[in-house]
C-alpha cells in the first residue's frame, strides 16, 4: 500500500494547492497555488491551529506540545510536486527513454528553473541507466515528464552489517566525516550502530524515527553549514525508504533558486527533485530508530504538523539563527519531552565585541546583528550538524539506558521502543554541479571554507516572496526581540552614557 510516511496514501485527494479544497489553511495552500499537492480528506484527523498561541522565542515549543490525542494528527498537507508515479522503471543509457513493465516511454525532463547553477547531464544518465528507478511525473503527449529519480536499490538491507559506535557526538562526527567529501560520491550503505538482542525481524513494515543530515554545497558558500530535518515512516517492501515523510523547514519569505517549500515531502522528492532535491546538490547521512511501534513517531510527527500550521500562518518567521531547520526541529523534541542535549552558544565573549566591529567594518548593522545571534545561539539548535551529532548520540544513550538523567514519559517510551539504530549514507547524485561535502558546526570552520575576500564568495541571490496581508492572521502579535535586538540597545545606551560622561568631563 502507497504511503505518506505513516499514513495511507488513500486518506489523502491529490490536487493542485490553487484547487484544493478541504482541511488544509488557505495560508498553506497559498504557497503551494501551482503545485501538487496531497491534502488530508474528510474526517481524517488533522493537526490544529492555535490562534491564541502567543509568539514567543520558542514559539514551535508552544505548537508542539499542544494535546495529543493519541491517535496521530496528520500534516495539513504532503508536498508531491507531481501526479504520477513510475516504478520499477528502467532509463536508456542516454535517458532518452524509460521502459516500464515492457512498454517503452519517450522521457523528458522538467524544464532546469533559470537559478539553478547544474543539471542533469550524461553522468546522471550513468548513474541512473542500469538499475531500477521511480519517478514522479506527468504523462504528456505520449513521454513522461520525470520531475523527480530515484534509485529503488537504496534500501534498507534485512541484516545491515554491524558499526561500532560510542554514544558521543563527537563519535557521530567522525562518522561523517570519515570519507573523503563527505561520502558525496561513495556507495549508498547501512550500517547497524545497535540492535536489541533478540529484536523481531524482518524489518519491512516496522515504523522508523528518523534525522536527516544534508552536506556543505561544492559551489555555494551560503550552504556550508548543511540542512536538517526529521523524519518518520514505515520501513517497505524489500526495505524501501522512497515514501518517508521528510519534516524540511525552510524559509517561506525568498524564492528558492531551487525551487524548495517548506514542507512534509516524500523521502525520494527530497532527495530526488531535479531542481530541488538535496541530492543532486550534497551528500547526505540519516540515522534511523527502528521502532517496535509507532507511537513516538506519531506524537513527533503530529507535533510537527501543528507546527506547520503556525508557520504557514505566519505566527512565526524562518530565522537563520533562531528558528532555523535544526531550531524549529529540536525545538520541538525538546517540548515534547526528548531533553536533546544543548551544546550551548558558541562564544559570547566574541559575539559582544563583533556586533560593533563587523557593523562598522562591512558597514550593515543587519550584518553585525546576524553574527552576534550566530555566536549566542545554542549550537544543537543553530548548526544542522551539531543537532544531527546529539541527536544520533542520545539515540544510542537512550537504546543502552544511559542517558545520565531522569528520563521523560516520552523518552522512557522511546528507550522501550528502539529495537535497531541504523545509520545510512546517501550519496550526491552525479551531475553538471561539482561535489559536495559534510556540513561544518561552527564559525571558525565556516571561515576556513569560503573565500577569504567576499568579492570571491559564491552567493545566489533569491527575490523576496511578500506574504499577503490579506492572509496575515490578524490576532498574530509582533515577533520577540532577537537577542541582537537587546545587544544593540545596550550597546547604544552605554555609549550614550559614555559620551556624556565625557562632556561632563570637558564641561567640569
Amino acid at each position: 500500500m502507497e504511503r505518506f510516511g505513516l499514513f495511507p496514501a488513500q486518506d489523502f485527494r491529490i490536487s493542485t494547492g490553487g484547487a484544493a479544497e478541504g482541511t488544509a489553511a488557505a495560508q498553506a495552500l497559498w504557497y503551494f497555488r501551482d503545485e501538487i499537492v496531497a491534502i488530508p480528506g474528510p474526517g481524517v484527523p488533522v493537526a490544529g491551529y492555535a490562534p491564541e498561541l502567543p509568539v514567543v522565542e520558542d514559539v514551535t515549543a508552544w505548537a508542539a506540545c499542544m494535546p495529543f490525542a493519541g491517535a496521530p494528527d496528520y500534516p495539513p498537507l504532503v508536498w508531491l510536486g507531481a501526479p504520477a508515479v513510475l516504478r520499477d522503471a528502467a532509463l536508456a543509457d542516454d535517458a532518452s527513454t524509460v521502459t516500464v513493465a515492457g512498454h517503452v516511454l519517450p522521457l523528458r525532463l522538467v524544464p532546469r528553473l533559470p537559478l539553478n547553477k547544474s543539471w542533469f547531464d550524461a553522468s546522471s544518465a550513468a548513474f541512473f541507466c542500469g538499475r531500477p528507478a521511480k519517478l514522479r511525473g506527468f504523462h504528456e503527449q505520449g513521454a513522461f515528464v520525470a520531475r523527480t529519480l530515484w534509485p529503488q536499490d537504496f534500501r534498507i538491507p534485512e541484516a545491515p552489517g554491524p558499526l561500532s559506535l560510542a554514544a558521543e557526538p563527537a563519535a557521530v562526527r567522525a562518522w561523517v566525516r570519515a570519507l573523503p567529501r563527505g561520502g558525496a560520491d561513495a556507495p549508498f550503505s547501512v550500517a547497524s550502530a545497535w540492535r536489541r538482542p533478540g529484536a523481531a525481524q524482518p524489518l519491512a513494515g516496522r515504523p522508523v524515527l528518523a534525522a536527516i543530515l544534508n552536506g556543505a554545497q561544492g559551489d555555494d558558500d551560503e550552504s556550508h553549514g548543511g540542512h536538517f530535518a526529521l523524519v518518520t515512516g514505515r520501513i517497505g517492501a524489500q526495505g524501501a525508504i522512497d515514501d518517508w515523510l521528510v519534516n524540511n523547514f525552510y524559509t517561506l519569505d525568498a524564492e528558492s533558486e531551487k525551487g524548495i517549500l517548506a514542507a512534509p515531502v516524500p523521502l525520494d522528492n527530497y532527495l530526488g527533485d531535479l531542481n530541488a532535491g538535496q541530492a543532486w546538490y550534497r551528500p547526505s547521512v540519516m540515522v534511523v530508530a527502528v521502532l517496535r511501534e509507532e507511537r513516538v513517531a506519531d506524537r513527533v510527527q503530529s507535533a510537527l504538523g501543528r507546527v506547520y500550521n503556525q508557520f504557514y500562518r505566519h505566527r512565526f518567521a524562518y530565522q537563520h539563527a533562531r528558528a532555523n531547520c535544526a531550531g524549529i526541529s529540536i525545538t520541538t523534541l525538546r517540548s515534547l519531552g526528548w531533553q536533546v542535549p544543548e551544546r550551548g552558544p558558541e562564544s559570547w565573549a566574541k559575539a559582544i565585541p563583533a556586533l560593533p566591529l563587523v557593523t562598522l567594518k562591512e558597514g550593515s548593522l543587519k550584518r553585525g546583528k546576524a553574527v552576534f545571534d550566530y555566536l549566542t545561539e545554542d549550537r544543537t539548535r543553530l548548526y544542522p550538524a551539531a543537532a544531527f551529532e546529539e541527536v544520533a548520540a542520545d539515540l544510542l544513550r537512550l537504546a543502552a539506558g544511559r542517558v545520565g538523567h531522569d528520563p521523560s514519559s516520552l523518552e522512557q517510551v522511546l528507550a522501550g521502543d528502539i529495537d535497531e539504530i541504523l545509520l545510512v549514507r546517501l550519496p550526491q547524485f552525479p551531475s553538471s554541479r561539482a561535489w559536495g561535502d559534510w556540513p561544518v558546526d561552527s564559525s571558525s570552520e565556516y571561515r576556513g571554507r569560503v573565500p577569504r575576500d567576499p568579492a570571491e564568495h559564491q552567493i545566489i541571490p533569491v527575490a523576496p516572496r511578500p506574504f499577503p496581508p490579506a492572509l496575515r492572521d490578524p490576532r498574530t502579535p509582533r515577533e520577540p526581540l532577537l537577542r541582537s535586538d537587546v545587544a544593540v540597545i545596550v550597546w547604544a545606551v552605554g555609549l550614550l552614557l559614555l559620551l556624556l560622561f565625557l562632556l561632563r568631563r570637558l564641561w567640569a
